[in-house]
């Protein structure tokens, strides 16, 4: 508008950065741009005080990435674990097991972890401080954000930098940091060039130095190295899944943002394994209209406008690869809303090529809007056979199942026709590991053809061993390869993998910053709810006397212990403060509901029951009182429906 009306446009952005300038000033002196997110402080500041959640070894000054639970943060977060335990091993019938945290390092060369499980990592030049390079960068995006000045195009550019950081190679990144002008953040130094840094904690098995491991990064390859006996356990049937919850470790380069960035954290996850080749899932019929939040890689362009799609849709259209990787993605929404998670909230972004993890073919993770921004919680990754075909090319072991047809079938295969007389002279000790080359070369097309070809045209191919990379020099009287048609009645084949892994202390810290309310706002002291939904609730039930009168203390123990009997949580609560004291204490670590015994319940023996969410109270007959919560803990019934039924009571 300013160029069609003549207007001067240098004089006009100048007059906006000035501007842009004082307020930015005035902001600092005010205080208003280090404010923290209110929600975010209250929250902060209830943990500690209720002792959710704590700096590990707070007394000696804390590490950072390093947390404990206490009593009502361990109860969420086992609540939470009970919950998933049901709602995945039990009704999917998975196969739960336990396996080591200490990890042979052997393992993870194989897994690829070794040489591919890093972050990049920039170090203040100054100070030597280090940073996580992305992250670094989307703090320095975030802050140029707030400029006033900066245009719509520029605006939209920097938004997709953004989305793409933690994708970008180790030479984009640092270009994109140099154009952009990244500084340390806690110094404004200068910053060294990107590296990478390996994440895994190395340590050696017993005393003698020579056995190297690793506290693991996942958990899943205690699974991958167990699939032979849990075949066996099995029967031999497929497709079946695994699942554990176990703590792994990640050296973060710059823990931040309390229970999301750590350095030990619980893990649950799930191993589907399933026919390469048939990822349907028997029970997609149940979960095929359920619409899910997506934001497919095709849609981050900055923007990131997600698309409401069903299960069945997406995976029609081949938005989501297959029907089990879809059905895991909607258990999972399913599960997340069980325990209390807000819909509104939720997504599920689609991983781009560039920020694929070395073993997924296709990815999904599902995301949840806390004050932090979206936060990765559940990622669902196809492994396809990447981690078996793996495990099996280094250690020799078959690590397949069978799949036994109807009626026999005449197969076309190609067999290596080795000159093993000529091989063990030629090879020595290598003769073995040649050996079994060569049929691997036989029993895959993308490798065969190219070294038929080669061995054909030259007399002489050098082969290269996968998992170890020694070469070794074959020539035509070594080997010749012959297509062979035999009758069979099945085939082997290497199993695919679909895996849901689950953050558990990220989720638990999402939900407790989505439970988190605050009773009549503008209150002074502010009175702090957390709304858990009952069953993730660390404790069900408080029991309050209205006084220490002798009558009123035994009824008061006497419903305690009937409550424990039938496994309800449940606090006493015989202190001297007031009653709404007591009902403020128990809201803040989100019991649900409150049993007062008062003056009239001798004699016509009955309590009030208080509701925490609606404040609503009944009055119930004392005989009545443990199996009416049972059922309210359990969500067998609900509250609308006790309300209507019982004498209400103000």
């Amino acid at each position: 508008s300013l160029k069609a009306s003549g207007g001067d446009v240098a004089t006009a952005v100048a007059r906006l950065q000035l501007l842009d300038g004082e307020l930015a000033k005035h902001a600092a002196a005010s205080g208003a741009a280090s404010k923290k997110n209110p929600l975010k402080e209250s929250l902060d500041a209830l943990l500690l005080q209720r002792f959710f959640v704590v700096p590990s070894f707070e007394i000696y000054g804390g590490v950072a990435g390093l947390y404990d639970y206490g009593p009502p943060g361990t109860a969420v977060k086992e609540n939470i674990l009970s919950i998933w335990r049901n709602h995945f091993i039990l009704a999917e019938q998975m196969l739960e097991v336990s396996t080591s945290a200490l990890t042979l390092s052997d393992v993870l060369k194989t897994s690829g972890h070794v040489d591919r499980f890093t972050d990049f990592m920039v170090r203040d030049v100054v100070t030597g401080d280090p940073y996580r390079a992305d992250k670094l960068l989307e703090s320095h995006i975030d802050k140029a954000l707030t400029s006033l000045t900066i245009l719509e195009d520029e605006r939209a550019r920097l938004k997709g930098i953004r989305s793409a950081a933690d994708a970008y190679s180790r030479q984009d990144l640092h270009q994109v940091m140099t154009e952009l002008g990244v500084k340390a953040e806690d110094t404004g130094n200068d910053i060294s060039e990107p590296f990478e840094f390996n994440l895994m904690f190395g340590t050696p098995i017993g005393p003698s130095g020579k056995v190297h491991g690793y506290l693991r990064p996942e958990t899943a390859q205690g699974i991958f190295t167990n699939f032979r006996r849990l075949l066996e356990f099995r029967g031999g049937r497929m497709p079946f899944a695994a699942a554990q919850i176990g703590l792994a470790f990640r050296n973060e380069i710059a823990p931040r943002s309390g229970l999301l960035r750590v350095r030990e954290f619980q893990m649950a996850e799930i191993e589907h394994f399933v026919h390469p080749e048939r990822k349907q899932h028997p029970r997609f019929a149940s979960i095929a209209d359920t619409v899910m939040n997506l934001l497919p890689a095709s849609a981050q362009d900055g923007a990131d406008i997600v698309t409401p799609t069903t299960a069945a849709v997406a995976v029609q259209n081949k938005i989501i690869d297959n029907e089990t990787l879809a059905y895991f993605m909607a258990r999972t929404q399913m599960f997340l809303l069980k325990i209390g998670i807000c819909g509104e909230k939720l997504r599920f972004r689609q991983h781009k090529s560039t920020e694929m993890a070395h073993y997924a073919s296709d990815c999904w993770d599902a995301e949840i809007h806390t004050s932090y921004g979206w936060i990765e919680c559940v990622g669902h990754a196809d492994r396809s056979c990447y981690d078996l075909t793996q495990h099996s090319s280094h250690t020799k072991i078959d690590l397949c199942a069978y799949d036994m047809w109807d009626t026999p079938r005449e197969v076309q295969f190609t067999r290596a026709n080795i000159a093993k007389s000529r091989l063990g002279p030629k090879f020595r000790k290598d003769a073995r590991i040649v050996e079994e080359t060569l049929n691997d070369i036989a029993a895959d097309p993308a490798r065969l053809e190219p070294f038929r070809k080669e061995l054909t045209e030259n007399g002489v191919v050098k082969m290269t061993v996968p998992c170890t990379g020694q070469q070794f020099e074959i020539d035509s009287s070594l080997v010749s390869f012959e297509a062979v048609t035999e009758t069979k009645s099945g085939e082997s084949y290497v199993p695919a993998v679909i895996e849901p892994s689950f953050g558990i202390g990220r989720i638990v810290y999402c939900l407790l910053e989505h439970c988190l309310t605050v009773r009549n706002p503008g209150e002074v002291p502010a009175r702090h709810v957390f709304s858990f939904p009952a069953p993730v609730a660390p404790i069900k039930v408080s029991v309050l006397p209205l006084s220490n009168n002798a009558d009123l203390r035994a009824l008061s123990a006497q419903l305690t212990t009937n409550l424990l009997k039938a496994d309800i949580s449940v606090n006493e609560d015989v202190s001297t403060a007031s009653i709404g004291k007591r009902y403020s204490r128990a809201d803040e670590i989100g019991v649900p509901f409150g049993v007062t015994i008062d003056f009239d319940t001798p004699n016509d023996h009955s309590v009030t029951i208080r509701e925490r969410d609606s404040m609503q109270q009944i009055r119930v007959k004392m005989d009545e009182v443990t199996t009416l919560l049972g059922d309210l803990c359990r969500c067998r019934i609900s509250w609308a429906d006790v309300y209507h039924k019982y004498p209400n009571f103000a």
